[in-house]
């Protein structure tokens, strides 16, 4: 199996951002720790803070890969361009967000994302990607 984990804008920065929001451990540090617990997926990494790039990366990958665990960050709030980019590849995406946005503010509330995803996870700390890559197990599983 092939995960393709995508990061959004500012997530570059995480264990330096709003420790208190996001942790204080960076996704680099973390994402070896996910590697050990799957060794059976290869699990794949990409970051931008650029839209048009991560919807080049779902592109360019989102055919091959079984499926993607995208935390799209700010641009889950704006992006119609995700969103059409989700529903054209495909592979299945789960929609992850660290914090639980439901308890941020109102501007958070909203994904324009989530209607062209598998599932949402959010508000689990670094642990949203894992159960991310669970629930694409299961999917995969299923068929």
């Amino acid at each position: 199996m092939n995960i393709l984990i995508i990061n959004g804008p500012n997530l570059n920065l995480l264990g330096q951002r709003e420790p208190g929001i996001y942790g204080s451990e960076s996704f680099e540090a973390y994402l070896p720790q996910l590697r050990e617990r799957y060794p059976d997926i290869e699990i794949s990494y990409y970051q931008s803070n650029v839209e048009g790039e991560l919807i080049n990366e779902m592109q360019r990958q989102g055919f091959t890969v079984d499926g993607i665990v995208m935390n799209a960050g700010a641009y889950t709030h704006t992006s119609v361009a995700l969103h059409d980019c989700i529903r054209s590849i495909k592979a299945p995406v789960v929609e992850v967000h660290i914090s639980n946005v439901h308890q941020r503010e109102p501007f958070r509330h909203v994904s324009l994302i989530s209607a062209a995803c598998k599932g949402v996870i959010c508000g689990f700390g670094l642990d949203s990607y894992r159960l991310a890559i669970e629930a694409l197990k299961g999917i995969n599983v299923k068929g």
